[in-house]
């Protein structure tokens, strides 16, 4: 998803053009992996004079209430990045040093064994945390 595509959702859903939404989306296009809303605030503060916490995690509710944004926690702190584009269920590969993701295109959950009880599945998210190469983190272990 490109910077156009997701002010044009945000517009078609009723929300208005604002140069702090376009800077934080901008910036979570650019960097593709998880960041925190401390990330965020440091590479904006700077152009945006008394942005505060409160204002980012507005826009980024706003933004997963869209389906722009995908959350996860790492380490107790909430991450954001931009949601992935590609259509087919998925899940991720996440690097635990710097937030970069890769997508797992073989899901390894059988919900069909879990319905038995009566329980209606809606969805699931499964993610596998390690270090990227590029991390080079040593093994643990």
């Amino acid at each position: 998803m490109n910077i156009h595509e997701a002010m044009d959702l945000l517009k078609e859903q009723g929300y208005k053009y604002t140069e702090k939404r376009f800077d934080i989306l901008t910036f979570l296009i650019q960097e593709g992996r998880y960041v925190t809303a401390k990330d965020i605030l440091e590479h904006l503060k700077d152009k945006h004079d008394g942005l505060s916490f409160d204002t980012i995690y507005r826009n980024l509710a706003l933004f997963e209430e869209t389906s722009l944004l995908e959350e996860t926690e790492l380490e107790g702190e909430k991450r954001f990045r931009i949601a992935c584009s590609v259509d087919e269920h998925h899940h991720h590969l996440i690097c635990l040093e710097c937030g970069k993701t890769e997508h797992i295109h073989h899901c390894p959950m059988n919900v069909d064994g879990l319905t038995s009880s009566g329980f209606t599945v809606t969805g699931h998210k499964f993610e596998v945390y390690g270090y990227c190469p590029e991390c080079d983190h040593p093994s643990i272990g």
